[in-house]
């Protein structure tokens, strides 16, 4: 533009007439037709564009649903160790109870005999 406007100005000075006066209709003219070409195609790239972001974002949440599901079942995991080793430990308790009492009913009669 500020060549067009230059050129103008330059033949201006030179033959005190333009090719394009003052008001410059014919670069208004090119620069109308050119905004008329890009339109459409600046507005098929953004449907593109969100053609494949829709996509991305349905890839992520396929993605996310997947991961969610893999820590519920994680999560299962735990709880079913968790619920194993408090029965085990229960049963520990249990025998460790049993082994105690038994002690102590074997130092109950020494206990009562050397006193």
């Amino acid at each position: 533009m500020v060549l067009w406007v230059s050129l103008n100005a330059a033949i201006l000075f030179a033959t005190a007439s333009t090719f394009d006066p003052y008001p410059y209709i014919l670069l208004n003219l090119f620069l109308s037709m050119l905004a008329a070409i890009q339109a459409p195609i600046i507005l098929m790239s953004q449907n593109r564009q969100s053609a494949k972001d829709r996509i991305t974002a349905e890839h992520d949440y396929e993605v996310n649903l997947k991961a969610e599901l893999e820590i519920m079942l994680l999560h299962e995991k735990i709880d079913a160790l968790r619920e194993t080793q408090w029965t085990e430990l229960l049963e520990m308790q249990t025998q460790q109870l049993t082994l105690l009492a038994g002690l102590i009913a074997k130092r109950s009669p020494e206990a009562t005999a050397s006193q």
